[in-house]
């Protein structure tokens, strides 16, 4: 009887310490989360910071209510202990107490409800000091593939694709030699970020064009879900300049773990110098679509393309991951007729996770990741496809 006696003591001692733990971190995090890392992150926008405050809000309401009722408890079993004589009360039902404990959660949840509601409406229809609402500047569409973001300036004639990093990508790999720690920012890096100028509204279109995805930047104080068939939409105006890092929230997947969301914002004036480079880029990248490439230009454009587009997937070593992700090296289909890989590059495969990149890649860039597959391993066509080639499919 005395070892279960000293077991509950234990237990009961236990149990005091976990509980006067967890609400003094939760008090030393709220008033300095900053320092230890451990609360909400404020964020950049001020849509995040009104998202930290009700935070802050709801924890400290959380954090009295915890201490009132463990400390009534507490003083409870100590005062009211069989040790000291005291018997309990013999009662089924109070009135008061009913009253008490349902009007009391009412007014708590009402006090929370009006900055929720608040934050609710600014996240949705932006509005100044005055209560008007305020006009967006400029448009983005952001779509999700597996495992990419495509992102399309509307009106800009400027579109990309942003896929995961090389370093992250080669590190990531099975049967890697690369250390991912020796990765700056591993499996948080992409090839090319989404870039927006400062203090700037910007509305935000999210869709998907296979799984459900979901845009995620924790600085920005909000997700939205990018759905098939569905455009969501958002906004956003970061008023610091700098490379603010998210991900992929939605389980989308086998590499859903590796489609990272960076946006980096840009001084006004940098901004318009990047996005003049794009324009150039993009009319650049048409007239590539209209000439013939040699086999060296082909396999050395293949090759990056594939490393971030295909690679993923397949590996770098064109082995894949059979079943799911077949090896490219000595496949059947890539060592047969170029216009049979062309239409599966282009159109895809339904049933398997097999992309369209018609969609995704120009035409050059389809081009030069065939010919770099067909020419690389132990496939043995060593043929090359042109962009021409592309374009006759998609007709």
């Amino acid at each position: 009887m005395k070892k279960i006696t000293n077991g509950s003591s234990n237990r009961f001692k236990n149990v005091l310490f976990l509980i006067f733990a967890t609400v003094f971190s939760n008090a030393v995090f709220a008033i300095n989360g900053e320092k230890y890392a451990m609360n909400l992150p404020k964020g950049v926008t001020e849509f995040s910071n009104t998202v930290y405050g009700l935070h802050m809000i709801v924890l400290w309401i959380c954090i009295i209510i915890g201490v009132l009722v463990f400390g009534a408890m507490f003083y409870s079993i100590f005062a009211h202990r069989k040790s000291k004589g005291v018997k309990a009360a013999q009662f089924t039902h109070s009135t008061t107490a009913e009253i008490i404990w349902t009007v009391i959660p009412i007014l708590i949840l009402v006090v929370i409800a009006f900055p929720a509601t608040e934050a609710l409406i600014k996240m949705e229809a932006p509005s100044d000091a005055d209560g008007n609402r305020v006009e967006m500047e400029m448009t983005v569409k952001v779509t999700g593939y597996q495992w990419k973001w495509k992102y399309d300036y509307l009106g800009e004639d400027v579109s990309f694709m942003s896929s995961l990093s090389e370093k992250s990508n080669e590190a990531r790999q099975l049967n890697s030699n690369i250390d991912p720690e020796s990765v700056e920012n591993y499996l948080l890096d992409v090839d090319k970020p989404l870039v927006i100028p400062v203090n700037t509204n910007i509305r935000i279109l999210l869709t998907s064009n296979d799984v459900i995805h979901s845009w995620w930047v924790p600085s920005f104080g909000w997700k939205r879900d990018a759905i098939p068939g569905y455009v969501n939409e958002a906004w956003t105006n970061v008023p610091e300049v700098g490379i603010y890092r998210g991900q992929c929230a939605e389980l989308c997947g086998k590499d859903h773990g590796f489609m990272p969301v960076v946006v980096e914002v840009k001084s006004k004036a940098d901004y318009a110098i990047w996005l003049t480079e794009q324009k150039e880029l993009a009319a650049k990248a048409k007239d590539k679509d209209n000439i013939e490439w040699t086999k060296e230009d082909l396999m050395s454009q293949g090759k990056k393309v594939y490393n971030s587009s295909c690679a993923t997937c397949h590996q770098a070593s064109g082995k894949g991951l059979p079943p799911a992700f077949p090896a490219l090296d000595g496949n059947e289909l890539v060592n047969a007729a170029m216009e049979e890989q062309i239409k599966t590059v282009v159109f895809g495969r339904e049933g398997t996770a097999m992309s369209a990149f018609g969609s995704m890649l120009s035409d050059s860039d389809i081009a030069a990741a065939i010919t770099y597959t067909r020419n690389s391993w132990s496939n043995t066509v060593k043929d090359t496809v042109q962009p021409a080639d592309i374009k006759k499919v998609k007709e």
